[in-house]
Formats: structure tokens, sequence, C-alpha cells
């Protein structure tokens, strides 16, 4: 049954990497081609000193998964292993935002010009607020831990039904600290 799911993982990473490669290999060759007939020419250094930085990551993540979400099999045909999985949660999602993101930005300038690869300065921003609510909330919820937040019910005379009923008893008297 283990051998059956990694099969379908493994088919699964194949076509999403062809597809990946294909979409790829599409914008940019909608870049380069909007970029000779639309703007200034394809050899000018305004297009190409805006688009080889940006379009970097794009090509770090797309070869990540390549070599992380590709099948590797033995010589007698059998699989060693079925790769990563590509639809997981986490920093592979992220890094599928960045890689269409990318994308779509290559598209716009290709199409609008150098002035929309400002556009892109959305990712380090996500990343940014992805991070301040990740920790953020790690921080809040550990802060339930040190008791700060029963501090203020304590002092406001509210008691728990266990403490009101030992002090309707009269054995024992709490005391609040």
């Amino acid at each position: 049954m283990a051998q059956k799911a990694a099969k379908q993982q493994a088919s699964r990473n194949i076509a999403t990497l062809r597809r990946t490669h294909l979409i790829s290999l599409g914008v940019n060759a909608i870049f380069i081609l909007l970029r000779c007939t639309i703007s200034q020419g394809l050899f000018s250094q305004a297009t190409w000193i805006p688009y080889l930085p940006i379009s970097v990551p794009a090509f770090l993540i797309e070869s990540w998964f390549e070599r992380s979400g590709r099948p590797t099999t033995a010589n007698n045909g059998e699989m060693k292993r079925s790769g990563e999985d590509l639809e997981a949660k986490g920093l592979t999602e992220y890094m599928w935002d960045v890689l269409y993101w990318t994308w779509g930005c290559t598209v716009i300038a290709g199409l609008f010009g150098n002035k929309a690869w400002w556009l892109w300065i959305v990712v380090p921003l996500y990343s940014i607020w992805l991070a301040w609510t990740t920790f953020g909330g790690i921080r809040n919820g550990l802060a339930g831990m040190t008791g700060k937040d029963n501090a203020p019910a304590m002092a406001d005379g509210t008691a728990s039904n266990r403490q009101k009923k030992m002090e309707k008893r009269g054995t024992q008297k709490v005391q609040y600290r």
C-alpha cells in the first residue's frame, strides 16, 4: 500500500514539474517576444538589468523543485525515492507563491515596461508580514503559559467554582497573591 502512495506522489510530482517547466519557458518566451516587438528592444541594458536579478529567485526555486521533487529510480527501473511532496504546506507553498508572482511580474513587465518590476516588492513585504504574524501568534500563545492571563481575573475578585465552594463552606479562606 505504501508503494502505491509513493508511485502516485511520483507521478503527481512528474506532472507538476513538467507543467512548471513549460509555464516557465512560456513566460520567459513571452517576455522576450514582447520586449522585441513592443518595447525599446531586446538587447538594451534597461531590459536585462531588472530582468535577471528578479528572475533568479524563480529559476532557483524551479531548480530546487526539480532536485527535491523529481523521483529517482534504480538501474532496474525500481523507484528509489518518490521525491518530496510539491503540494506540501509551509515553505513549499510559499515558494510556489513566489514563483507565481515572479511569473506574473515577468509578463506584466513584458507588456508595460520596466516600471512593472516594482510589483515584485510585494514578495519581501509579504514575507515580513508572514513572519510578523507567525511570531506574533507564537508570542501570544506562549504568554498564556506564564500565568499572566489569569492574574487580572484573580485581581478582579473572580474566583473559580472550587474556590467559591471552599469559601462558602468556611473551611478555608483562599488567599490571592
